[in-house]
């Protein structure tokens, strides 16, 4: 991999909400890579879609994980007579309130046999990551239906699908979840719920931190951060800001790869650009 340089855009991991509160605000976890290693310089936090995109939009050049899907499963796309080009596909999509698109998803799934209520992308069972057009537990689907124009309204490139091509702006879509289960498995270390903000969840957090510090796992990567950032890492029990920094490295990850075979950036060449990919699936 080659060391990082004064010209080189900056790292950033999203952990995304859409529907973002002060008690629940989107976070931005941005930093640098230096070679395998990746320096988590500053986390910022955006209690609204409007600051979040402001804060993208001043960056003139940078790279990016983000933590919500870029695309839809084709089989739902076709299925609602949808335009099969991701733009197009997008622009449908976005201009339809979410009511209407509840109403579509319940629809598709009612049709389906019982343990395949849901059409899957590629790209979700090798990442484990939920279905696209969920709408619950997670609602992914809003989380699509509202960062996917914030990325194109600040004139971000997503490679292999669309929005601004040449841009100084990558958006990749990653899921810390991926590599959470490299170092962890099934043990969860987080939750909203204070009820379930336990001991064992923040030993987990403990050991997922002590993990990335250490550059274990399948990014082969190491996470440098100073005290005051490891402290809010492994005290933050809704996870938002270490997932962030989970989506920093993924984001690291890609960019050692820009000019990777196909849509570069890691993503694989025969990615479909309809559904998108995930980093590192």
């Amino acid at each position: 991999m080659n060391g990082g340089g004064p010209s080189r855009p900056r790292l950033l991991g999203c952990d995304f909400s859409s529907t973002p509160t002060r008690r629940k605000p989107i976070v931005i976890a941005w930093g640098t890579r230096r070679d395998e290693t990746v320096v988590l310089e500053a986390l910022e936090y955006f209690p609204t879609l409007g600051a979040w995109t402001q804060r993208l939009a001043q960056a003139p050049a940078w790279i990016g994980g983000f933590d919500f899907p870029f695309g839809l499963p084709r089989e739902f796309v076709a299925a609602q007579d949808w335009p099969l080009d991701w733009a197009g596909c997008m622009a449908t999509y976005t201009a339809l309130s979410r009511a209407e698109l509840r109403l579509r998803f319940m629809a598709f799934c009612a049709a389906r046999p019982v343990g395949g209520k849901f059409a899957h992308r590629a790209a979700d069972r090798p990442a484990g990551s939920s279905p696209s057009m969920k709408w619950v537990n997670p609602p992914v689907a809003w989380m699509m239906h509202a960062g996917v124009p914030g990325l194109l309204a600040v004139g971000a490139w997503l490679p292999g699908q669309g929005g601004s091509q040449g841009s100084t702006r990558i958006a990749l879509e990653a899921y810390p979840g991926l590599v959470a289960r490299d170092l962890l498995g099934s043990r969860s270390y987080k939750s909203d719920d204070r009820a379930k903000q336990t001991t064992q969840r923040q030993d987990a957090r403990r050991t997922l931190l002590g993990g990335l510090i250490e550059g274990r796992g399948r990014l082969g990567l190491r996470l440098d951060a100073p005290a005051e950032l490891r402290r809010v890492l492994l005290d933050d029990a809704s996870g938002d800001a270490l997932d962030a920094a989970l989506c920093l490295m993924l984001a690291a990850w890609g960019e050692a790869r820009t000019k990777s075979e196909g849509p570069g950036y890691g993503l694989p060449a025969w990615m479909d650009p309809l559904e998108g990919w995930i980093l590192g699936a």
